[in-house]
C-alpha cells in the first residue's frame, strides 16, 4: 500500500505492500547543497512511471497527484472539498449539476483555465471511444451505461446533465482520487485528439509518454514536472500558477521542489534514511521496531494513520478466452483456477494471522473485503461477511470434493493425474511483498500445491495484466480513497479496465475469442449499477453488503492482510497532518525547516 495520496490509487496495481518514501537517493550530499538554496523535499519510489498521460494511467507510482487536479479534492478525513470549482449546485431531481470555477484559474504555462477545458476533458478525452481509458467506467450510468452530457454555460460555469440520478457523481470529480477525473488542458492536447497516426488511431494515445520533454507537460496542480531521468529520478518544480494561497495571501505550495529518487529496493531506502541523509521513509512492519528505537536520536517521528486504505490479495487468471486460436492460460490450469472450491481451498490454506504476527509484527489485521474497513459500506464478519480462517484440513476436504486427489508424496493431483503447480508473480524490490509470497508458497505446500515464485519488474507485470494477459496468479493490491464503493467500478464492471481476473480486450488490443463472463460476475456488476442509482444510504449499504458476500464466496481476489498506514518523517518537515491517506494529501501546506 502507499503512504500518500498521489493519484489514482484504486486503478494503481501496487504489487508491493509498502512503497517506501525516502529523502534522497544516490547522492544525498548533492541534494543537501541544493536544498540550502531551494526549499525541497526528496522522496523515493520503487519504479519508473509508465506514462505522463493522465487518462491512460493504470499504475503507481504516477505523477498525477502532484500535477493535476479535478473540480473537487479530498481531505485527510476522506471528505470532498472544493478544488478547481469553488462551489456547485444540484437540481432537485439530482440530474443537473452546475459547477462554478474559481476566478482567475491558470495553467502552469500561464494560459487561462476555463470551462472549455472541463468540457474538452470530458467530451473529447474521457467520453471518446477511440481512447482507451478507465475513466469512462466511473461515469457509465444505469444499465445502459449512458454517459452524462457536459456543456459550457459561461467561462466559469459548466453543467453536467445526467440520464438518471447517480449517487457517486461528486466522488468522480476528485481529480487526485482513484476513481475521478482531473481537468486537462485543451490548448495543449486538442491537436493530438484530432490527429491520426498511420493506422488511423488518435495520436492522443501516444501523447505525453515518458519520452516527452517534461517541460512540455502543462499542469494545474501544485507542481509541474521539471525533469525525468529514467531509472534515476523525477524532479518537480512548484507551479507558480496553482490557485491556492494561505490566509496571509502567500502562494502555495511552500516547498519549491520535490524530487523522486527511483530506488528499486525498500531496504536501500531504509538504509538511506537511517544514515541521516533522508527525510521520509515508509515505516513498514519489518522496519518499525528498528525505526522506533532510533526515533529520538534520529530526530524523526513515526506517524500512524490507522488501517491503510486498499487491499492486498492474490488472484488467479479466470479468463477462458483465446487469442489467435491460442488459449491465454493452459487449459488444464484454467480448469483448476475456475473451480470455486479450488479458490476457496487456497484461501483456507493461507495463514493470515501468522502473516500479521510474524511479517507485520502485529501491525495489521486479516482482510476479507474489497471495501475499505474505514468505509460506512464495509460489511464486517460479525454482520455476515464470510472469512477464511487458517483451516488446511478444510482446504483438503474441498479439494477432494472437487475431484482432486493426493499421491503417496502428499502432492495434489487433478482427476487426470496432473500435478497442481502454478506460478505466482510479484513485484521485485518489495521485501514485505516477497516475504508474503514466500509465506503463501509455504502454506500451499502443506495442502500439496507447488507454487513457483517469480518476482519481476513492475512494468512487466502491468503488461501481462492489461495487455498480453498471459499470467497464472499474481500478488498485488488495489488502493482507493474509501469515499464511495463506486471507485471499484473499473474493477467490478465486466468490461472494466481493471477487471483483471477476467479481463476483456481493451481499445487497440487484439480481440479475445471465447471469453466467458460468469453469472456471479454479472451479478456483482449489476449490483454496482444499482448501488450507483440508489440515494438512500441504508439501501445502498444493503446493496454493497451483497457484493461483498458474493466476492467472498467466489473469490476472484483472495484477500490477505490490511496493514497500518505508517511513515517515519523528519521533524524538520512541518504541517504534517498524517492520516490513512498518508503524509502528502496536504502537500501544499507542508514546509521544510532548513
Amino acid at each position: 500500500m502507499t503512504f500518500y495520496n498521489w493519484g489514482r490509487k484504486w486503478i494503481a496495481f501496487i504489487l508491493t505492500v509498502v512503497i517506501a518514501i525516502a529523502f534522497s537517493g544516490c547522492n544525498p550530499t548533492n541534494f543537501k547543497s541544493q536544498a540550502a538554496q531551494t526549499s525541497q523535499l526528496v522522496l523515493s519510489v520503487l519504479s519508473d512511471p509508465q506514462t505522463f498521460n493522465y487518462a491512460l494511467n493504470q499504475q503507481s507510482p504516477n505523477i498525477f497527484g502532484l500535477t493535476f487536479k479535478g473540480l473537487t479534492s479530498i481531505n485527510g478525513k476522506g471528505e470532498i472539498e472544493p478544488e478547481l470549482a469553488e462551489s456547485w449546485t444540484v437540481s432537485a431531481d439530482k440530474k443537473r449539476i452546475v459547477f462554478n470555477l474559481r476566478p482567475g484559474l491558470k495553467w502552469s504555462d500561464g494560459k487561462p483555465l476555463t470551462s472549455d477545458d472541463v468540457v474538452f476533458t470530458y467530451n473529447d478525452i474521457v467520453f471518446n471511444q477511440e481512447i482507451s481509458t478507465d475513466l469512462r467506467d466511473y461515469l457509465k450510468i444505469g444499465v445502459s451505461g449512458t454517459l452524462p452530457k457536459v456543456q459550457k454555460i459561461s467561462d466559469r460555469q459548466v453543467e453536467f446533465i445526467l440520464p438518471e440520478p447517480f449517487s457517486p457523481f461528486l466522488s468522480t470529480t476528485i481529480g487526485d482520487s482513484s476513481s475521478a477525473i482531473a481537468i486537462l488542458p485543451k490548448h495543449a492536447l486538442e491537436a493530438s485528439i484530432k490527429a491520426k497516426d498511420s493506422e488511423g488511431n488518435s495520436r492522443y494515445m501516444s501523447t505525453w509518454g515518458t519520452d516527452i520533454d517534461p517541460k512540455e507537460i502543462v499542469t494545474n496542480g501544485p507542481y509541474k514536472l521539471e525533469s525525468y531521468t529514467p531509472s534515476q529520478r523525477l524532479v518537480f518544480r512548484k507551479n507558480p500558477n496553482y490557485w491556492r494561497k494561505d490566509k496571509q495571501g502567500n502562494s502555495q505550495p511552500y516547498i519549491e521542489r520535490v524530487v523522486w529518487q527511483i530506488v528499486e529496493s525498500t531496504d536501500t531506502s531504509l538504509l538511506q534514511f537511517r544514515s541521516g541523509g533522508l527525510d521520509i521513509v515508509g515505516a513498514s512492519p519489518i522496519s518499525f521496531s528498528l525505526l522506533k528505537k532510533e526515533e529520538k536520536r534520529g530526530k524523526f517521528t513515526i506517524y500512524n494513520g490507522g488501517a491503510a486504505y486498499g487491499q492486498s490479495f492474490i488472484s488467479f487468471n479466470l479468463n477462458k478466452g483465446k487469442r489467435n486460436g491460442k488459449p491465454l492460460i493452459d487449459p488444464i490450469k484454467s480448469r483448476w483456477f475456475n473451480t470455486v472450491e479450488f479458490r476457496q481451498a487456497v484461501s483456507y490454506a493461507i495463514d493470515r494471522q501468522s502473516i500479521v504476527n510474524n511479517l507485520f509484527r502485529g501491525l495489521g489485521q486479516p482482510q476479507n473485503s474489497p471495501v475499505d474497513v474505514q468505509s460506512k459500506y464495509y460489511l464486517s464478519p460479525k454482520d455476515g461477511l464470510k472469512v477464511y480462517n487458517y483451516e488446511p484440513e478444510k482446504a483438503k476436504e474441498l479439494l477432494l470434493k472437487a475431484g482432486f486427489k493426493y499421491n503417496d508424496k502428499n502432492q495434489l493431483l487433478d482427476a487426470d493425474n496432473n500435478r497442481v503447480r502454478f506460478t505466482l508473480l510479484s513485484n521485485a524490490g518489495s521485501k514485505t511483498g516477497e516475504a508474503m509470497s514466500a509465506q503463501i508458497k509455504q502454506n500451499l505446500s502443506k495442502i500439496g500445491i507447488q507454487v513457483d515464485l517469480n518476482a519481476i519488474a513492475f512494468s512487466v507485470i502491468g503488461e501481462k495484466l492489461h495487455n498480453t494477459l498471459d499470467w497464472e496468479c499474481y500478488f498485488g493490491g488495489l488502493i482507493g480513497s474509501g469515499v464511495d464503493p463506486n471507485e471499484g467500478a473499473n474493477v467490478w464492471l465486466t468490461e472494466g479496465g481493471l477487471h483483471s481476473f477476467n479481463q476483456a480486450a481493451q481499445v487497440g488490443e487484439e480481440p479475445i475469442e471465447g471469453r466467458i463472463v460468469s453469472d456471479w460476475e454479472k451479478e456483482i456488476a449489476d449490483l454496482y449499477i444499482q448501488g450507483a442509482q440508489e440515494f438512500d444510504e441504508a439501501k445502498r449499504k444493503v446493496i454493497y453488503d451483497e457484493t461483498q458476500r458474493i466476492t467472498q464466496e467466489y473469490l476472484p481476489y483472495i484477500y490477505l492482510v490490511n496493514p497500518l498506514s505508517m511513515a517515519a518523517i523528519r521533524n524538520r518537515i512541518q504541517n504534517v497532518k498524517f492520516s490513512a491517506l498518508g503524509a502528502f494529501w496536504n502537500i501544499y501546506e507542508l514546509k521544510v525547516d532548513e
